[in-house]
């Protein structure tokens, strides 16, 4: 609307027409944008937030765990006023050429050829062999644009689902492009180019008064002692506008979330520096390796993450795992299946070099919805195949505090469910899941937990095994008193059981697994809560990082 309305920019508008409006608009949104878009990732500063925000509601508190669907929508609307903003100046500069073109006896071309000595001009174009496209490639503007945003179409690009998922060193090392994206960000607007009239000139030259009289305009001398010669002349005497920039504005928007920025990864810097311990290695099935390690300092929560970095396989790369240990232990451990290039190179480096073990940076822990666990009455666990490792950690936590006879507990029955599609999987944590069994039976809580575990993919084989073996007390896959369940869940059926079982209380829905299960859950989660608040609520979580 400023642009738009204000007479301060009547004269801009007659060059540019409404691409001044579509530009400018365009470039505060993206200002307040750009502002946003480096918190969702300030881990630090969200474990913070997620601690300080134990007293808020709920649902206040779970925004936090949409920190990196913020991010996407941020880096998509930022895409998307780019473009806008692109195609809009690249108007106008067209205009500004064209205007540059015409002669004097054009309203257009009088304003074009305004400031030539004294600065005050209008058209940034002041030559006339300068073609839009040097324009382009010879001002800050222009340079710094095109910078920003090439940067910015390989940002989205190397972020695409497919991208991250088959070449995630292409997106990891491209998205931090991000860097060159601010920089060229601070310095863009430094070459004022958008300008209008000066608050002298307004009162001077009023564009309604004067617009049609542009071909009489005066330019305003002063004699020795500062006044105007022409005092004595008529009102409706109209003087040379003059004009000017405006200063720039997008630093005062991003600086303070870059110092921000910089002060978090100042401070993971600093903390992946220090010592990691690896106590202990083990190779499960399926390609899944164990590590277990110490770190001075390192203190945890239930189904928090760290990042990992191991300098023999990149120097540079990071990346998350959830961790498997409670809290309660002295180590702390993660279980890394082999899904790229490199957990490949890291698994294969660690079962070459069982003596010499390669040196681990940690970074962590941050915070998850997982941390959560504890607050409800009620928590449904699912996890889908390598994705049981949060509840992992959760899982030991109880059996720990069983073993401590710990009664503070809130909770008052936790359901879990395990989805795998193949058999080996469920090595990883048969163990624990013995353990808790027996632990449950010895402090006469067997019904605090209940476990279903679902293999989906079989063969002939492993079903005419199950149906022989069918009466004996532990299941033929697992060793467990659970019987493996063949196929996947019936959400309904599961929902419906637990909301009938529980009428009056919070149900926390956890996961850890892909996409398509997670909406399954969510609209169960929808669809199971009653619409009174005084009966079964079910809260759905998700684990993001």
């Amino acid at each position: 609307m400023v642009y738009d309305r204000q007479d301060q920019y009547a004269y801009t508008r007659v060059i540019l027409g409404p691409a001044l409006a579509w530009a400018r608009g365009t470039a505060a949104c993206l200002n307040f944008n750009c502002l946003l878009i480096l918190l969702p990732v300030c881990r630090n500063l969200l474990s913070f937030l997620r601690g300080t925000c134990s007293c808020c509601r709920r649902s206040v508190r779970k925004q936090l765990d949409n920190n990196l669907t913020f991010h996407k929508i941020l880096g998509y609307t930022i895409a998307f006023l780019t473009a806008i903003h692109t195609i809009a100046h690249l108007f106008n500069i067209e205009r500004y050429y064209d205007s540059r073109q015409d002669s004097n006896q054009t309203l257009k071309g009088m304003l074009s050829s305004i400031g030539n000595e004294n600065g005050d001009w209008i058209n940034p174009i002041r030559s006339m062999n300068m073609t839009p496209s040097l324009f382009c490639f010879t001002t800050i503007a222009g340079i710094t644009g095109v910078v920003i945003t090439l940067a910015l179409i390989l940002m989205i690009t190397s972020s695409m689902e497919m991208v991250r998922r088959n070449y995630f060193e292409v997106f990891w090392y491209t998205h931090h492009l991000f860097v060159i994206f601010f920089a060229g960000l601070l310095i863009h607007g430094a070459g004022r180019l958008v300008r209008g009239q000066t608050s002298d000139s307004l009162s001077s030259n009023d564009y309604k008064a004067c617009k049609d009289k542009f071909t009489h305009w005066r330019e305003r001398h002063t004699d020795d002692h500062g006044d105007d010669d022409d005092d004595d002349d008529d009102d409706d005497k109209c003087y040379m506008p003059s004009f000017q920039g405006n200063d720039p504005m997008t630093w005062k928007w991003i600086i303070a979330p870059i110092i921000i920025y910089l002060l978090e990864r100042l401070m993971r810097f600093i903390r992946s520096q220090q010592r990691v311990v690896v106590i202990k290695t083990v190779s499960h099935p399926s390609r899944v390796l164990e590590i277990q390690m110490q770190k001075k300092g390192f203190k945890m929560e239930v189904g928090q993450y760290i990042f990992i970095n191991c300098p023999a396989v990149s120097r540079l790369e990071w990346h998350p795992f959830t961790l498997t240990s409670a809290p309660e232990e002295d180590r702390f451990s993660v279980h890394i299946r082999s899904a790229g290039d490199w957990t490949e190179s890291l698994i294969s480096l660690f079962q070459e070099k069982t003596d010499n073990l390669p040196r681990m940076e940690v970074d962590g822990p941050f915070g998850t919805a997982s941390e959560d666990v504890f607050k409800y009455e009620i928590s449904m666990l699912v996890g889908a195949g390598i994705g049981i490792t949060p509840f992992a950690s959760i899982l030991k936590s109880i059996w720990y505090k069983f073993q401590n006879a710990d009664h503070r507990l809130r909770t008052k029955k936790i359901y879990f469910y395990w989805i795998c599609r193949e058999t080996g999987a469920f090595a990883w944590f048969a163990d624990l899941m013995r353990s808790l069994e027996q632990e449950m039976a010895s402090s006469e809580k067997d019904g605090f937990l209940n476990y279903r575990l679902f293999l989906t993919s079989w063969d002939s084989n492993i079903a005419g095994h199950a149906i022989i073996n069918f009466d004996v007390a532990t299941d033929a896959v697992t060793g467990l008193k659970q019987k493996t369940i063949y196929g996947r869940p019936v959400w309904e059926n599961e929902f419906t059981k637990v909301a009938e079982t529980h009428p009056r209380s919070t149900v926390g829905v956890f996961l850890c697994g892909p996409e398509a299960l997670a909406k399954n859950l969510e609209q169960c989660c929808n669809q199971f809560s009653s619409l009174d608040p005084r009966k079964v609520q079910f809260y759905f979580n998700k684990e993001n990082f």
